[in-house]
């Protein structure tokens, strides 16, 4: 099993930084693609970025060059450093292990980023 713990949610001005943070129950980076996803009222849960277990990172069109997504192996944490946060980016945040093997998706339980002035 895994489990994934998200922090770092809250209000922030446009224009503004947050940073996530998903701390992971054990070090699977090796063999998990780990991302992450995000779900505004009335909308699909949208994949945000990835990072896969070889280090290789893909992100949505709509945050290219703003977010980054990161990874520290001897912390078991992955992180999302949100930058020129827009009010579109409003959504539950949600933390993903998808096993590169096994197929299998963890999630973690969602943290709120609202984006307003």
């Amino acid at each position: 099993q895994v489990q994934l713990v998200e922090s770092g949610g809250g209000l922030v001005q446009p224009g503004g930084s947050l940073r996530l943070s998903c701390a992971v129950s054990r070090n699977i980076f090796s063999i998990y693609n780990m991302g992450w996803y995000r779900q505004a009222p009335g909308k699909q849960r949208e994949l945000v970025a990835v990072i896969t277990s070889s280090g290789n990172t893909n992100y949505a069109d709509s945050v290219k060059g703003r977010f980054t997504i990161s990874r520290d192996n001897a912390k078991n944490t992955v992180a999302l450093q949100m930058n020129s946060l827009k009010p579109e980016d409003t959504a539950v945040y949600y933390c993903n292990a998808r096993g590169v093997i096994t197929g299998n998706n963890y999630w973690g339980q969602g943290t709120q980023v609202t984006v307003s002035s």
